[in-house]
């Protein structure tokens, strides 16, 4: 089967932690996914997002980014990096929420795979290898496209409060366009903002 998983390396961010991103849709074992995660299965140390509340790779990039930078200068207010990274998609906060608004559920069907390479073993084929043998779901480019036909907007919206805002989608596709980089806008804004 095919292998998204994609390395990336943040602007702003130590090379020496890269951040490794894949996306699955049809995910058949989300619930003994959550178990290991909640069991504290060292093996199962990702961030593992509900990929419906995801906007945007902006949207997901910048909840990585602020988690990221909050690890290397020991600001994390949650467990390690990886809930860190869930925690800040959230705009309160309330770190149970969080989980609870963002974090992968018994029935998450889209999943968003989060591991920062925290130690030199961490690669990009050691994670690929582990997500293959461990995810039942067909995996997607991570990429706007794929997220615009996984993303509950209306979910997402009413979770940040932007209720507001035009949705993207609705008129003609400029006006979705730019619905859409205002609604991302607002998103990053909440990300940045939260707490501060």
């Amino acid at each position: 089967m095919a292998s998204y998983l994609e390395t990336i390396a943040l602007p702003h961010l130590p090379p020496s932690l890269p951040v490794h991103v894949a996306l699955y849709r049809d995910v058949q074992n989300s619930a003994f996914l959550k178990q290991q995660l909640l069991a504290g299965n060292a093996e199962f140390e990702y961030a593992l997002i509900d990929a419906s509340m995801v906007l945007s790779r902006a949207h997901a990039t910048s909840a990585v980014f602020r988690a990221v930078n909050d690890y290397i200068h020991e600001r994390l207010k949650s467990r390690n990096v990886h809930s860190e990274i869930v925690f800040s998609l959230s705009p309160t906060n309330n770190i149970a929420d969080s989980f609870r608004k963002f974090g992968i559920t018994d029935s998450t069907k889209d999943l968003l795979v989060v591991k920062v390479s925290e130690s030199p073993e961490i690669t990009h084929d050691s994670v690929a290898t582990h997500l293959g043998s461990s995810i039942q779901g067909t995996p997607v480019p991570f990429d706007d496209e794929t997220l615009s036909k996984i993303s509950d907007v209306g979910k997402i919206k009413k979770l940040y409060k932007l209720g507001a805002l035009p949705s993207p989608g609705q008129g003609n596709a400029a006006q979705g366009d730019d619905a859409k980089r205002r609604l991302e806008l607002s998103l990053l804004g909440a990300i940045a903002l939260r707490g501060s």
